[in-house]
């Protein structure tokens, strides 16, 4: 097996106060020694030169960056320029999503779907980039069945992806079976659970609700039950997301993807944890 590894997400941030306050979170989380660190980007391309200037930021940092690219709604023409801006600036690592459509925003553009993005990125740029791509182990909301969605997956590791980073999720077994079944169909690239730390509970349950993340019913009547006590919700959380890694890495994951909201706190404290 090869050896594991272990990666974190940022947004860009939106003002010079966020900016700092991502430095600090950077400079807390790279003792930690993460593969690479990925950044989001806005639907449409809304954040666009937050990405690039972000990621620019952290590779001159010395840790290897991954912006994320989606395609809904851009032209091959505007996907170029910005494959361009980002091997100029020696970026090597991307995440290929489709991503959602911006509110009042009426034309799909020339991408309907992610494989179309990753076989226009391998077209453009050979094997320049290491391409990630995103994976459903509880179904992505808009999918058909499950059935479509693992073909879906498929496709896109097809067109040229050389590996996944799932969704959150706190269910074990529909990580493994997610697995199993993208094995059954000739996927063979490695597939890494997306971990989001709990400290939020309102939070929390917005962004499931938006993503399709299923958070188990004990879960979700335990963090409600701590109310305003935000010290009972971290503590309960960590309990709760380390038990999953620990479940995870047993069961011989790949590596792991922590979603850290541009926070230190809790995903060093997971780390602790699990002793890596």
């Amino acid at each position: 097996m090869q050896d594991r590894y272990y990666s974190f997400e940022f947004f860009p941030p939106k003002t010079a106060e966020g900016a700092e306050k991502l430095r600090n979170t950077r400079a807390q989380l790279a003792p930690l020694n993460p593969k690479y660190i990925s950044v989001t980007f806005g639907a449409g391309g809304t954040t666009q030169q937050g990405t690039l200037d972000t990621v620019l930021e952290i590779q001159r940092e010395g840790i290897e960056a991954a912006p994320h690219l989606s395609c809904v709604g851009s032209s091959r023409e505007s996907i170029r320029a910005i494959l361009q801006q980002y091997r100029d600036g020696g970026i090597r690592h991307i995440v290929a999503l489709r991503g959602d459509m911006p509110s009042g925003m009426g034309e799909i553009g020339e991408f309907r779907y992610a494989n179309e993005l990753v076989e226009f990125i391998r077209a453009e740029t050979g094997d320049w980039f290491q391409i990630e791509v995103a994976a459903y182990p509880e179904y992505h909301p808009q999918a058909k069945s499950p059935r479509h969605d693992l073909e879906n997956f498929a496709r896109k590791v097809k067109a040229g992806a050389n590996s996944a980073i799932t969704q959150y999720f706190f269910n074990a077994d529909a990580y493994f079976r997610f697995v199993d079944d993208a094995r059954a169909v000739g996927v063979d690239v490695p597939i890494v659970p997306g971990i989001m730390p709990i400290t939020n509970y309102s939070q929390l349950m917005r962004f499931s609700e938006m993503c399709g993340a299923e958070v188990p019913r004990w879960v979700a009547k335990r963090l409600e039950s701590f109310g305003d006590d935000r010290e009972s919700i971290r503590a309960f959380g960590l309990d709760v997301v380390t038990a999953l890694c620990e479940r995870l890495l047993a069961g011989g994951v790949p590596g792991l993807h922590f979603y850290t909201l541009n926070a230190a706190g809790a995903t060093k404290a997971i780390w602790q944890r699990l002793k890596l």
